[in-house]
């Protein structure tokens, strides 16, 4: 029985890519049906799960978080939810290192890969590049509204061009097996006409897509920060409600404001899905409920110090795989004890710069109050 919160599975090499630290493979689909990464089955885990039901909840791609540090965390508190990366662009999977942007850990999955770009050829390529590497889906983002995005053509203006969209869907349904989703938003800038995104979606999903992740708001494309922009446009559910009654046969899940059970399970019993973003981050220990809760499974007995625990040893296989420093890491998990007694003191712990230099196992003694003088020395000493 596989279980992250006890082993750290490293696949066998097949096809290996030199990264300058070890060899880390490219997998095919053949290497997974021939169960050479065998999970339980029952988990939904392994490479692919996909193709089949979706699962009902999963975590949005968020920049600068949702990295492989952030999704393996997650995966220890739900084994279920389908966890995005961060967007990445076509241009830097093409020109850049590839390595870098898709390397991501085995107890991911199911683990999608959010792209951004607009030509469909860059687009086919950058989504074969992701499912030799293992990811269970492509989605395309069509929903980001800042000016970056904006002036690479690609992002929540697209939504202006939806058979510019269609073609990258076909182009990429065309180069890989896994599914390819789309994320958007239910307009841009003052346009409320549902007619507008109604027939957005219907031109895409003429191209082949099935599901459509959607933020139930606007996108403003002048004017407003990406930031504002996920706090200042109105929400409107009944937007994605309405598209999924006039679509009844493709999946459609909403994203944008969730945080909590009772949301989740109002906006279930009209959708298809949710998609949680920035509550999952601050609040992550959210997840551990969510496998029983709307997945049927019998909880786990984890506790926030099995969490810890695991996430230190996954520090320590980092520093030795990649010299990832301790910290990188730690920030996301700065929220898993929100709302507990002497969660500020533990916070300042794992964020207090004069501990970098230390190990990560010595933190944790710190953060549990088993080396308090560690904590107390002047920065002078530390150095």
């Amino acid at each position: 029985m596989f279980d992250p919160c006890i082993t750290h599975q490293y696949p066998t090499p097949v096809e290996p890519v030199f990264t300058g630290v070890f060899l880390f493979p490219m997998h095919t689909v053949a290497d997974y049906a021939s169960g050479m990464f065998a999970m339980d089955a029952e988990t939904d885990r392994k490479p692919g799960a996909l193709t089949g039901r979706r699962p009902t909840l999963s975590v949005a791609p968020m920049l600068d978080w949702s990295d492989r540090h952030c999704r393996y965390l997650h995966r220890l508190l739900s084994r279920r939810a389908v966890l995005y990366t961060e967007m990445v662009t076509t241009g830097a999977l093409l020109h850049g290192d590839v390595v870098r942007h898709l390397r991501f850990n085995i107890e991911e999955h199911p683990v999608a890969l959010q792209l951004g770009g607009s030509e469909p050829a860059a687009l086919a390529q950058s989504a074969r590049l992701g499912a030799g590497w293992g990811y269970d889906e492509v989605n395309l983002n069509c929903g980001c509204p800042s000016e970056r995005v904006q002036r690479g053509a690609f992002g929540a203006c697209l939504m202006a061009e939806p058979a510019l969209v269609a073609d990258g869907v076909k182009a990429m349904r065309d180069a890989v097996a896994i599914p390819v989703t789309v994320k958007h938003r239910i307009g841009i800038d003052a346009m409320e006409d549902y007619g507008f995104v109604r027939d957005f979606v219907g031109t895409v999903a003429e191209a082949g897509c099935e599901t459509f992740i959607v933020h139930a708001r606007n996108a403003w494309l002048k004017g407003l920060s990406p930031k504002d922009n996920r706090d200042i446009p109105p929400l409107r559910y009944g937007v994605v409600q309405q598209l999924k009654r006039d679509f009844p046969s493709l999946g459609f899940h909403v994203n944008g404001g969730i945080t909590t059970d009772a949301q989740v399970g109002e906006q279930l019993e009209k959708v298809d899905g949710v998609m949680v973003g920035r509550e999952a981050y601050h609040n992550p220990w959210w997840l551990a409920s969510w496998d029983a809760r709307y997945f049927g499974d019998t909880q786990r007995p984890v506790t926030r110090e099995s969490i810890e625990e695991a996430m230190v040893g996954y520090m320590e296989r980092e520093a030795v795989a990649h010299g990832t420093p301790w910290y990188a890491i730690a920030r996301h998990m700065l929220g898993l004890r929100n709302g507990l007694p002497g969660a500020r003191r533990w916070r300042q712990v794992w964020s207090d710069h004069r501990l970098k230099t230390e190990p990560a196992r010595k933190v944790l003694a710190v953060a549990r109050g088993l080396d308090e003088a560690a904590w107390r020395l002047p920065e002078a000493a530390r150095s």
